[in-house]
């Protein structure tokens, strides 16, 4: 086996706990299927869906002011359709989104040759992307929606089996238990529909969050390729400073390849400078490593820019959905039968859990109400903001302004 399988393989070892988890899901929906004893009239997703859609679509603006567009779909995309789905939101640059779709296949599909191919076609690109490819399909199992142009995308995988799997793990009679785990069932939709159709309603932080990651991921294909073109003695020299784990001489793209994972920013700086990094305005390396690659300051400070607005962004989209769900589902039945029967907790419990884009969102919401919410589209926070509410607070944000103050 080349080097190049090895690594392929070593990629789907990496999530194999997960792959392995979707086959057992599959095996044990189809055992359950067969089961002449087991009862089978859940809510049919599809059909519940498509009939909530437009009093979702109500629910959203009557609580935020916000309009959903009116000619948003519904899909329900199986297991590979929903991990393609999931490439398409890596935002890659524009000369690497087809290699990533081609990845995202490879990997859907364990396929060792092709994924083989790809390291073959374009190293710096798989470096880059592979990471993303490991990220989002080992989130695949508890991912249950996803929005992307002006259609909303349930995972029917999931959604079309957890409902039996729970019911059938609590053991017979079944049907003591069945409308209750049915009931759960159906907050789970309302809770999924509810989050991404309020996504549907944040275009301008959705631009922010893509044009940022766009240009994470280019600086971070500027990295991959400097780093492997290393001269070997220089690679020596860095992978002995940094003390990363000995690889054979015959398998030079693991020696780049562990150098860049080591010194790609989304890992080294966060890393070494800690959280807080997403408030910095400089970042200082170690002087021997940018002796060894003298670009490096240049790209870490060129990265910090995106990756904030990339993370600020990120958490405030996520915040306000969070948020919207909390108070529109707070008395729905369904909602509180889905936090005990499919996540083991209550309303209370949930409400409590600590995120910095919800806090924010809440304090936007405690002091303008509805006009809160599109404050934080239009004029989105900064990362300090979103760590320190009151900062965002004091903006002129009638004017749209977006004076972000940094260290």
């Amino acid at each position: 086996m080349g080097e190049t399988e090895e690594f392929a393989e070593a990629l789907l070892d990496q999530i194999s706990v997960e792959l392995n988890e979707e086959k057992e899901i599959a095996e044990l929906s189809n055992k359950i299927t067969d089961d002449k004893d087991f009862p089978q009239q859940f809510t049919n997703m599809e059909d519940f869906s498509r009939q909530n859609l437009l009093s979702m679509s109500e629910k959203v603006h009557d609580f935020t002011g916000l309009e959903v567009n009116s000619n948003i779909k519904i899909e329900f995309p199986d297991l590979k359709e929903f991990k393609l789905l999931k490439g398409r939101k890596v935002y890659a640059t524009k000369q690497s989104n087809e290699f990533v779709n081609d990845l995202f296949s490879a990997v859907a599909d364990e396929n060792i040759e092709a994924i083989s191919g790809l390291i073959q076609r374009d190293t710096a690109k798989f470096l880059v992307y592979s990471t993303y490819a490991k990220a989002y399909i080992s989130k695949i199992s508890t991912t249950y929606g996803d929005y992307l142009d002006s259609t909303v995308f349930l995972n029917k995988f999931i959604l079309s089996k957890y409902p039996q799997i729970i019911l059938y793990k609590q053991g017979p009679p079944f049907g003591s238990n069945l409308e209750k785990v049915d009931s759960g069932y159906r907050g789970a939709l309302k809770m999924t529909l509810l989050e991404e159709l309020i996504h549907s309603t944040q275009t301008n932080l959705e631009n922010e969050n893509r044009d940022a990651a766009v240009n994470v991921n280019s600086i971070n294909e500027e990295l991959a390729s400097i780093i492997l073109d290393l001269d070997e003695s220089s690679a020596s020299n860095l992978y002995e400073y940094l003390q990363l784990q000995t690889v054979p001489d015959d398998f030079p793209i693991a020696k780049k390849a562990n150098l860049f994972f080591m010194l790609n920013p989304d890992n080294f700086v966060v890393n070494v400078l800690g959280p807080d990094v997403m408030t910095y305005s400089k970042v200082e390396i170690d002087p021997k490593i940018s002796e060894i690659v003298p670009d490096l300051s240049d790209i870490y400070q060129r990265w910090l820019l995106p990756i904030q607005n990339h993370h600020a962004a990120f958490s405030t989209m996520e915040g306000i959905a969070e948020f919207v769900v909390q108070n529109v589902l707070k008395d729905d039945e369904d909602f509180q039968n889905y936090l005990t029967t499919f996540m083991g907790t209550d309303f209370s419990s949930y409400k409590v859990r600590k995120n910095m884009g919800r806090d924010l969102t809440e304090k936007v919401f405690n002091k303008f109400g509805k006009t809160g919410f599109r404050f934080l589209i239009d004029a989105p926070p900064g990362t300090r903001e979103i760590k320190e509410p009151d900062l965002y607070l004091k903006r002129d944000l009638s004017t749209g302004s977006k004076n972000i103050q940094q260290n």
